[in-house]
C-alpha cells in the first residue's frame, strides 16, 4: 500500500489502521519490559535464595534463547497465517508465562515459566515490525517512534521492577505485568479486526531491487552484523542495572539503582527519535556505518568508566545501539518485499535474539573472571565486528547507487 493509496483512505479505515499501530507501539513496550524484569528482580532473588548473581542471572538463558529460536516459525505464521492473531497470541501467552513466573514454587520452575515467556515474546518483533512497515504512512517516523516505545519498556522495567518488588515482592514484579498482558489482549481483539480476507495483495516486490551477487553479500553481511548487534544490545541492557550498583561509587537502594538505569535507558528513546527525521535526510547505510561507530566509541568508554563519568558513557552506549535497532529495520525493508517481510525480520531477530541466551551466559561468564571490566571490554571488540560490517555495506550500496545513477538517463 502506497502513501497515496494510504491518504485515500476512508476515515474508518485510516481510524482502524491508527488503532493497530497504537497496539503494536504497545506490544512493543511491553515485549522489551516482560524480557527484563529477571534483570531488576535477581537483585532480590539472590537474597532471597541465598545465590549469586552470575547463578542466577544464568536462569534467563533458555528464555532468551528462545526469544530467537521461536522468531522463525512466529515470522512464518504471521505471513502465512494472520499477523493480527499473532499479536494477539504474544499478549495472551506473555500473560500465562509472567503468571507462572510469579507463582513459581522454587527456581526450577521460575527457569520453565521465564522460557515460556521467551517464546511469546518471540512473536513480536518478525510479526510486529512487518505489521507496521506495511501500515505506516512514514517509515521512518513510525518505526522511531515504535523503537522508541520498546525503548521505553526496557527504560522502564528497571524502576517498575523494583518499584514492585518493593511493594508486593519479587512475584508481583511478574503478576501485575501479567495482567497488565491479559487486559492488552482483550482490548486488542475487541479493536482490532482481523485484515486476512480483506482481498488485499501484499506486493511480491522490494522497493529496490539489487543484483543477485550483492544481494548475497549483503545478506551475509547482515548475519554479521545481527549477531554482533544482539550480543551488544543484550548485554549492555541486562548489565546495567548491576553496573550501576557496582560502579557509582556510593551505595544506592535497589529503587535508586533502578531510577538511575532507566534514566540511562532513556537516552535510547531520544536517539531513537533523532534517527527517525535524520533518515530522510541522509542515506540509510551512511547512517548505519555512523551509527556503529558511535556505538564502538560509547561501549568503548563505558569500560574504562567509573563513578560519575559511567552515566554519560553508557548514555551514549545506549543511544547508539538503540538508533541502530532503526537504522537497521529501515535497511531490510528497503531491500525485501512484504510478502516475505515477515520471515526476513523472522531470520534477522532469531540470529539477534538467539545471542542474547550466549549474551546472558557471557555476563555470567566474564564477570566471575573478571568483572565488568572483562564483560564491557569483550562487547567493545564485538561492537566492533558490527563496525566492519555496516562500513563494508555503506561501501557496496554507494557503488551501487553511483552506478545507476550514471545509467539513468537524464531528465
Amino acid at each position: 500500500m502506497t502513501t497515496r493509496d494510504l491518504a485515500a483512505c476512508p476515515p474508518a479505515a485510516d481510524q482502524g489502521r491508527r488503532r493497530s499501530i497504537a497496539f503494536l507501539n504497545w506490544a512493543h513496550a511491553i515485549d522489551h519490559y516482560v524480557m527484563l524484569i529477571l534483570a531488576t528482580v535477581v537483585i532480590d532473588l539472590a537474597v532471597v535464595y541465598q545465590r549469586s548473581y552470575a547463578e542466577l542471572i544464568a536462569l534467563g538463558t533458555p528464555s532468551f534463547i528462545a526469544f530467537g529460536l521461536f522468531s522463525l516459525p512466529a515470522g512464518w505464521l504471521g505471513d502465512r497465517w494472520s499477523r493480527r492473531n499473532m499479536i494477539a497470541l504474544f499478549y495472551f501467552g506473555c500473560a500465562g508465562s509472567l503468571l507462572l513466573a510469579g507463582l513459581a514454587p522454587n527456581l526450577l520452575v521460575l527457569t520453565v515459566a521465564l522460557t515460556g515467556l521467551g517464546i511469546f515474546a518471540a512473536i513480536y518483533h518478525p510479526v510486529g515490525t512487518a505489521m507496521l512497515i506495511a501500515q505506516a504512512r512514514s517509515r521512518g517516523r513510525s518505526l522511531a517512534f515504535n523503537g522508541v516505545c520498546g525503548n521505553l519498556g526496557v527504560a522502564v522495567a528497571a524502576a517498575l521492577t523494583a518499584a514492585l518488588a518493593g511493594a508486593f515482592g519479587w512475584r508481583g514484579a511478574f503478576l501485575v505485568p501479567a495482567l497488565v498482558c491479559v487486559v492488552s489482549g482483550v482490548i486488542y481483539l475487541r479493536l482490532v479486526p482481523d485484515g486476512r480476507h480483506s482481498g488485499e495483495q501484499r506486493p511480491s516486490t522490494p522497493d529496490v531491487l539489487l543484483p543477485p551477487f550483492l544481494a548475497a553479500i549483503i545478506f551475509a553481511l547482515f548475519v554479521m552484523i545481527a549477531l554482533s548487534a544482539g550480543l551488544v544490545f543484550h548485554i549492555a541492557t541486562i548489565a546495567v542495572p548491576k553496573l550501576v550498583d557496582e560502579r557509582l561509587g556510593s551505595d544506592f537502594s535497589l529503587i535508586e539503582i533502578g531510577g538511575i538505569a532507566t534514566a540511562i535507558l532513556m537516552c535510547g528513546a531520544v536517539a531513537q527519535l533523532t534517527i527517525g527525521r535524520l533518515v530522510e535526510r541522509f542515506p540509510l547505510h551512511l547512517l548505519f556505518a555512523a551509527v556503529a561507530i558511535l556505538q564502538f566509541a560509547g561501549v568503548l568508554w563505558s569500560a574504562y568508566a567509573k563513578g560519575p563519568m559511567l552515566v554519560p558513557a553508557l548514555a551514549v552506549a545506549v543511544a547508539a545501539i538503540y538508533a541502530q535497532v532503526t537504522v537497521n529495520d529501515l535497511v531490510i525493508a528497503r531491500y525485501t518485499a512484504d510478502a516475505w517481510r515477515s520471515r526476513i525480520y523472522a531470520v534477522r531477530y532469531f540470529l539477534t535474539f538467539l545471542v542474547s541466551g550466549a549474551a546472558v551466559s557471557m555476563i555470567a561468564l566474564f564477570y566471575v573472571r573478571g568483572g565488568f571490566d572483562l564483560v564491557l571490554g569483550v562487547t567493545a571488540r564485538i561492537a566492533l565486528g558490527f563496525v566492519v560490517g555496516t562500513v563494508l555495506i555503506a561501501v557496496l550500496v554507494s557503488g551501487i547507487e553511483r552506478q545507476r545513477a550514471r545509467t539513468m538517463p537524464a531528465e
